[in-house]
């Protein structure tokens, strides 16, 4: 694939990604390759190689003959996934109470501060800062293996809450997210993690059906905006 191609793919595969971690693609949706490649002004080619990308980690799935859709996690693989997320992110406090970079603790309240800036402003951004938290502490140790698998476990948890949430609290998720930060400053790893048990267990307990299906066309023009600019 020519650079400009796979540019062209990186862009797509970004921004569905993004409307699924915003949970703008409802899991189950239908994501027909004309209709994203019109949307986004790209040839049906470029959306499959995006597609093929969001297969690979666990967002989308394909079934014969009728194209590919947004994955619906079962029950039983949400908790399976939640606790392997428990598993990675007590290890990121681990390594991060032992080491973590110079400019570590700005980052995380940098971007501690920018979730704050759209508590109960903007749902979908609120959401979306809310994981990148999570993959920021990962990122945080070094390690990049650990820092991929908790994206992946990350933003598969947004499909999950997009599927069965009742709802989304910023309020609770920058509080506790600034009282991470803090334990893990003072070395204190059996607190972080601690927090970090309750905060997950919190997401985790909001986990409910409830489903809006809205349509394709609608929610990928805002998204083909960005492609444009």
């Amino acid at each position: 694939m020519s650079d400009g191609k796979n540019t062209l793919t990186t862009a797509v595969y970004d921004l569905l990604r993004k409307a699924i971690i915003e949970q703008a693609l409802k899991p189950g949706m239908r994501l027909p390759e004309d209709t994203v490649g019109e949307q986004f002004g790209v040839s049906r080619t470029i959306v499959r190689h995006a597609l093929v990308r969001l297969e690979n980690e666990g967002l989308v799935v394909t079934q014969r003959n009728r194209g590919a859709f947004v994955a619906e996690p079962s029950k039983e693989e949400a908790q399976q996934i939640f606790e392997v997320r428990r598993i990675l992110e007590n290890e990121v406090i681990r390594i991060l109470c032992n080491r973590i970079p110079d400019t570590g603790y700005d980052q995380l309240r940098s971007h501690v501060r920018n979730e704050e800036g759209v508590r109960g402003k903007d749902g979908p951004v609120s959401i979306r800062l809310a994981g990148e938290f999570h993959v920021l502490l990962a990122e945080l140790t070094g390690n990049e293996i650990l820092a991929r698998y908790v994206s992946e476990v990350v933003i598969r948890c947004s499909l999950i809450m997009s599927l069965y949430a009742r709802s989304h609290s910023s309020d609770c998720a920058v509080d506790e997210h600034s009282q991470i930060i803090d334990a893990i400053q003072s070395g204190d790893a059996e607190r972080a993690i601690a927090i970090m048990d309750h905060h997950l267990g919190a997401v985790q307990g909001r986990a409910e059906l409830a489903r809006q299906p809205d349509s394709i066309r609608s929610i990928l023009s805002h998204y083909g905006k960005e492609l444009a600019q």
